[in-house]
């Protein structure tokens, strides 16, 4: 029997990703989207990478009848929340737009899980939920959380606490938190990939889009910070690895015979600085990039990066790429889509 699964946000850069993941591994999945961070072309580019269409509906995830509805004439085998905002910078500019968005649609989603109450659900997370981690860089699951430096860490921060209380209140439900540390690259087809709409908040696709003449220059925010060469060290880690992440989740959960919270972080276990990873992009690609320092972004953390062995115990999950087949990936889907050379 094929084994349904709903995937919020589906269009979108992780969740296009994860759908095509999600039919490579023989699961049947339904995007649930309203294309405001997407475009309708991201299923026919599915479609190209797997043969397949998934099947689409269009509609906002706060919109609770239209979930309801959806949970009542689907058999679900899981749900994978994506759907939510995710721009540090934006979320301390507009944080009710994040907290409006976000936390109603996780609650939205998570109303019927809790009334079926044997639905596998993955929830979208995020180490931003650490905080700036006090004395520490690499932090693992019992790392305790902070309160984050930005809204949109927030959103995340409460949508576990929801999730933690929703567990405690029904023990039968089966859930995951997937700790996200920072996304990057593509689908080595170079058909789809990461699509901001309007400037981009993240730096990959700023990188790119400076290399393809989009931009007159990269702006490097924060250059006197106390790390290897003054720029914050993250841990990227390439988007199919990421997607393949999400796969594992829902096959751990389909296998537990009762109920089960589990919060896993989804990283290499490496922190590279951002001036490490620019460097990266040129070397790989045998391209220029004009940058330079501004000043430190509010919300910014300084270092961190995950501690991964629970992935790998628990999901059996690594991740296989690297930041050059990442960066090599992502300029290849930029070219793809401005018909560069």
């Amino acid at each position: 029997m094929v084994k349904k699964v709903l995937v919020t946000g589906g269009a979108g850069y992780i969740g296009s990703h994860t759908v095509v993941e999600l039919f490579r591994s023989g699961y049947e999945p339904l995007i649930l989207d309203d294309y405001r961070n997407s475009e309708v072309s991201v299923i026919g580019r599915i479609k190209q990478i797997t043969g397949k269409a998934p099947e689409v509906i269009l509609g906002d995830v706060c919109d609770e009848d239209l979930v309801n509805e959806i949970f009542q004439n689907h058999k679900l085998s899981g749900v994978i929340h994506f759907a939510a905002y995710k721009a540090v910078g934006e979320s301390v500019e507009k944080p009710l737009k994040y907290y409006s968005n976000n936390i109603s649609g996780l609650l939205s989603i998570l109303k019927p899980i809790c009334e079926m109450g044997n639905i596998p659900f993955v929830f979208s997370s995020s180490c931003t939920v650490y905080g700036e981690p006090q004395g520490l860089k690499e932090v693992n699951e019992q790392t305790p959380r902070s309160i984050p430096t930005s809204p949109y860490g927030y959103t995340k921060w409460l949508g576990e606490q929801i999730i933690r209380d929703a567990f405690l209140a029904q023990k039968e439900l089966r859930l995951m938190n997937l700790r996200y540390f920072n996304p990057i690259g593509a689908h080595p087809s170079g058909l789809i990939g990461e699509l901001p709409i309007g400037k981009p908040n993240n730096l990959v696709p700023f990188i790119t889009q400076t290399a393809a003449g989009i931009h007159k220059e990269l702006v490097i925010f924060g250059n006197n910070y106390p790390t290897i060469d003054g720029t914050c060290v993250r841990d990227y880690i390439h988007v199919v690895d990421l997607a393949e992440a999400h796969v594992k989740a829902i096959d751990y959960l389909l296998l537990q015979q009762k109920g089960c919270r589990e919060t896993v972080n989804i990283g290499t276990g490496t922190g590279t600085s951002v001036l490490e990873l620019v460097n990266t992009f040129k070397d790989e690609n045998k391209i220029d990039l004009k940058f330079s320092f501004g000043p430190e972004r509010p919300g910014d953390v300084i270092e961190i990066f995950a501690n991964v062995n629970y992935a790998k115990s628990l999901l059996g999950w690594t991740s296989k790429n690297d930041t050059r087949d990442a960066v090599r990936d992502a300029w290849n889907w930029e070219k793809s889509i401005r018909n560069i050379k």
